[in-house]
């Protein structure tokens, strides 16, 4: 079922989306100050291409330059990718197979706003549960 949804995904919003995301990445990586954001969004881009079976948990080893980092990401691109998650998820909602990846959209609106300090494992990994 994760394979369906992800395919159906990557159909309908996923591309686009990804496509912002690598966007983002790009313009980041060319300062060498933002490369870290650059990292953030190019690993982000690959979540949203396949979303469902994968979930977010905060990486345990952040510290107060992922807060700083976070706060600048929102100012100059978290807001936008939000903005994006949601135009996305409105027409998603619309049909009956779309409202679990309208759901999905929401869900990444969290992350697209302050994704330092944050990492992608498996829903079924050990570490899903404890944030490790």
């Amino acid at each position: 079922m994760k394979t369906l949804l992800n395919v159906i995904w990557l159909v309908f919003a996923g591309a686009w989306l990804a496509l912002g995301y690598v966007l983002a990445g790009v313009i980041c990586c060319v300062l060498i100050v933002t490369i870290p954001f650059g990292i953030a969004s190019f690993r982000i881009a690959s979540y949203v291409l396949w979303p469902f079976g994968r979930t977010i948990v905060e990486k345990p080893t952040a510290g107060a330059w992922s807060t700083i980092g976070n706060v600048v990401w929102v100012l100059v691109a978290g807001i936008w990718l939000a903005i994006g998650h949601v135009t996305t998820a409105i027409p998603l909602f619309v049909s009956i197979i779309g409202i679990p990846m309208g759901i999905a959209n929401l869900k990444l609106i969290p992350v697209s706003l302050v994704p330092l300090g944050k990492q992608i494992v498996p829903t079924d990994s050990p570490f899903a549960a404890y944030g490790r």
